[in-house]
């Protein structure tokens, strides 16, 4: 599989848990196959770029019968490592690392916060979202197993914290601090700046009409 996915583009890559959810939702439905019109319409992505998408895998579905849900279901989970469970660490408990607790990724149970740190006294020891807030001073301490991290700190202490986590031996940064962080290359780095998505979406609202909109194929 691991040779399967070095020949996928990353625009494909990003939109496979989109898919995954979508299908998910169909099966719990009862629904045994689907178009790929009906797939376009659900996760707003083009017939074509889905047939695209579903062709780096072989043949998943057959013209005239479209999808059948089942195997595309345990195909994506298979795919996605959807059995295999990925522990995270959230640094950072203000108020977008708070929403993060409590959601926890409740719709995706291979992905779970198992601990969360801050540097605020009065909120260690506390639990938010069935998850326990420890002292960022103890981080290296609380590491054991977690192979992935979410950055919701200040931007001045973004840098700090990520050498921290490469030492720990951490694998990605799901970073939603305006710093860009500098890592090793064993290391992946998702940046997401909230400020300059909303000020794209208003941008893009503006400028590209929804009937010309064309695919994006970017991988900011």
């Amino acid at each position: 599989m691991e040779a399967e996915h070095s020949k996928i583009p990353q625009a494909t890559a990003k939109r496979l848990p989109l898919y995954y959810r979508f299908i998910n939702n169909l099966h719990s439905q009862g629904k045994l196959r689907v178009s790929s019109k009906e797939l376009s319409d659900a996760v707003k992505v083009d017939s074509a770029t889905i047939r695209r998408d579903f062709s780096y895998f072989g043949a998943l579905g057959k013209k005239g019968y479209g999808y059948n849900v089942e195997y595309l279901l345990s195909f994506f989970r298979k795919t996605l490592d959807h059995d295999e469970t990925t522990n995270v660490a959230l640094i950072g408990v203000g108020n977008l690392g708070t929403a993060f607790l409590n959601y926890n990724f409740m719709k995706n149970n291979n992905t779970k916060i198992e601990v969360a740190f801050d540097a605020s006294e009065k909120r260690i020891g506390e639990q938010v979202g069935g998850v326990p807030i420890k002292h960022i001073d103890d981080l290296e301490k609380h590491m054991e197993n977690i192979s992935v991290a979410i950055l919701t700190v200040p931007a001045s202490a973004a840098q700090g914290i990520a050498d921290r986590l490469v030492e720990a031996g951490i694998s990605g940064v799901l970073n939603f601090t305006p710093a860009r962080i500098t890592v090793p290359t064993s290391v992946r780095v998702h940046h997401i700046d909230l400020a300059v998505e909303l000020q794209a979406l208003v941008y893009f609202l503006k400028h590209y009409p929804l009937d010309n909109d064309e695919e994006e194929e970017d991988d900011h």
